[in-house]
């Protein structure tokens, strides 16, 4: 599963899982994009599915991206 970071926007029903405005890693998970879901590392530090509807997509530099998996190692 490959790697990215989303933004989340929205987190009722999930406010101890989720911080609004937080940045997250994202793991691809096809299946899940299937069902508008997306699999994110969250705040107990372990994968779980939310709505896709949830989080924004963010760009990062590369330079950020290698400084987060520097700091996610």
């Amino acid at each position: 599963m490959k790697k990215h970071f989303m933004i989340c926007v929205y987190n009722r029903g999930y406010e101890s899982s989720l911080e609004v405005r937080k940045l997250y890693e994202v793991l691809t998970d096809r299946t899940a994009e299937k069902h508008h879901q997306i699999r994110v590392i969250d705040e107990s530090g372990e994968d779980y599915l939310y709505p896709e509807s949830f989080f924004a997509p963010v760009r990062l530099p590369n330079v950020t991206k290698e400084k987060l998996d520097i700091v996610m190692a």
